[in-house]
């Protein structure tokens, strides 16, 4: 038989799960912690639920497909994901980072700066000279990445990454959250490690909080393995069993905010009160400069469809300004290097009727333009 297509594994994650004793077609759903021995040497292969978990399990293997990888992993949250990763490293090793990232990871660094001695170079993605000189420092061990990137949309050549690094043992470790495994697959592209905030398109429905690590080598899942049992941010088995139900529908969500997004950057580019529109192509994420700043809360205070929260890969559409929420830990002035200015929109695009987004999008920036003009 020849390798299933990401829309079949993904719709039928779960079934033939329990073959042996119901066939039952829903993956079940296994709360508990204890697993009874018969005996003295005899498992089940489940002993206590922070080790393995059969719910849990079946969505590991899940996503381990879905990026090709050996073994993944299924964490309670996206930074607890980012843990699990940097819990290979030392304090003395060194990290080179791509410049434009979500604020979150921007602050966890902070943390193993700070309080644990690790150092972190800023990468901007397209210069790989630099990058060459960076990796083949004594203690380079890792590159940390987003594409597109965390809200400027950039776009990093994964491959050509991945060689420079691999000629000096560094790995390389990409967050794969804003393109889903059905848009890049960065271990097919020479990635080491993929990150996923599963609270976002994975589970797509701003209901479950998770996260996802997958690994490209049995070394590296062996290690993590043990790193997790021993810290503990395992998935619980109930947002295991909804995560895995979201995915079924991932493709159709994808492809729907894909489309509209692409709707909505075109009509943002003809909007005379928008100065940039940054779409990478792909996917349903939109950033965007309106002309004045002193118009933003304006806007979010008239939209009627968009909610204006943090969040994002959800059914519902999502307005977010970087500046003061997901970056706000970031100095004015590393904001300012990163074109993270106050005047600079998120828009994470839901499943609702492009036109409505839209119109939406177009009477808010319409009433903020004349709210300022008559001032």
């Amino acid at each position: 038989m020849t390798k299933e297509h990401i829309e079949t594994i993904l719709a039928q994650a779960g079934n033939r799960t329990d073959e042996a004793k119901t066939g039952s077609v829903s993956t079940p759903l296994y709360f508990s912690t204890a697993f009874r021995h018969g005996g003295l040497g005899q498992s089940t292969g489940y002993d206590y639920a922070r080790e393995s978990n059969p719910t849990r399990d079946v969505l590991q293997e899940t996503l381990a497909k879905l990026e090709n990888g050996v073994a993944a992993f299924a964490l309670s949250s996206g930074m607890a994901a980012i843990q699990l990763v940097f819990s290979q490293f030392k304090s003395s090793d060194e990290i080179i980072v791509s410049d434009d990232l979500y604020g979150g990871s921007f602050r966890f660094f902070d943390l193993l700066t700070d309080n644990y001695g690790m150092t972190f170079h800023l990468w901007d993605g397209q210069d790989f000279d630099r990058l060459s000189a960076l990796v083949s420092r004594e203690h380079a061990k890792g590159i940390w990445l987003e594409t597109p990137s965390n809200p400027t949309m950039k776009i990093i050549d994964i491959a050509k990454t991945a060689s420079i690094a691999h000629e000096h043992d560094v790995k390389v470790i990409v967050d794969n959250t804003f393109y889903t495994p059905l848009l890049q697959q960065p271990l097919n592209e020479g990635a080491d490690l993929v990150v996923h905030s599963a609270t976002k398109y994975l589970s797509g429905h701003n209901d479950i909080l998770a996260g996802a690590v997958v690994c490209k080598s049995e070394e590296d899942a062996e290690w993590l393995d043990r790193n997790l049992m021993t810290t503990g941010a395992n998935l619980d088995p109930f947002d295991c069993w909804l995560l895995l139900r979201s995915l079924k529908t991932l493709p159709l969500r994808l492809a729907q905010h894909e489309r509209n997004a692409k709707a909505i950057v075109e009509a943002l580019e003809a909007n005379d009160a928008v100065d940039k529109v940054l779409y990478p192509g792909h996917g349903g994420m939109i950033s965007f400069y309106v002309h004045d700043e002193d118009w933003v809360d304006s806007i979010l205070q008239h939209l009627n469809i968009i909610s204006f929260a943090e969040s994002l890969g959800g059914v519902e559409s999502l307005l977010t300004v970087p500046a003061i929420q997901t970056h706000a830990d970031l100095t004015e002035e590393e904001r300012q290097a990163k074109h993270i200015t106050k005047s600079l929109l998120r828009l994470s695009v839901g499943l609702e009727n492009s036109d409505d987004l839209i119109d939406d999008l177009n009477q808010a920036i319409e009433a903020a333009t004349v709210k300022a003009a008559t001032k």
